[in-house]
């Protein structure tokens, strides 16, 4: 048994969000360069966040920082195809939640990607840990995936 990381399938995942390449996401290399992917995770599990009504970018109380990062590139995504994020919770804290994130090229079964990252929700003016609002917990919960998936 292999400790090296692997695609993960669709089914790993609860949540999937659409992502549209863009002609800047590619490199000199022709595909979609390293630091982008983590701007796809970011975009994918805020867009849920935000959808969901438990996230207000703008005015709320409560914001996201990142504190870890983590990603595993398996095969190259490019522009002009999509991606499509897979999302799932790992984790809940009491104010920390660790984000699960698959990187799939449009319909494809297994992630070109798969990786993490932490967020600590803080107070929006004094940056200092807040415990997590009810309603943001229950849309969380709804992102777990069962550890046999």
């Amino acid at each position: 048994m292999s400790s090296r990381p692997q695609p993960q399938s669709r089914a790993a995942y609860a949540h999937f969000s659409p992502i549209t390449t863009r002609w800047m996401d590619n490199d000199i290399y022709g595909h979609v360069n390293n630091v982008t992917y983590y701007s796809y995770f970011d975009t994918a599990v805020n867009r849920y966040l935000i959808e969901a009504g438990v996230l207000d970018i703008h005015a709320g109380e409560v914001i996201g920082l990142v504190i870890e990062t983590h990603c595993n590139y398996f095969s190259p995504l490019a522009f002009p195809r999509n991606v499509e994020a897979g999302i799932r919770v790992a984790h809940i804290g009491k104010s920390s939640v660790r984000y699960e994130i698959g990187l799939f090229e449009e319909g494809e079964p297994q992630s070109a990607a798969s990786g993490h990252f932490v967020h600590v929700y803080v107070d929006r003016v004094t940056r200092r840990p807040t415990e997590l609002p009810e309603a943001f917990v229950q849309a969380l919960k709804a992102l777990q995936v069962p550890a046999a998936a």
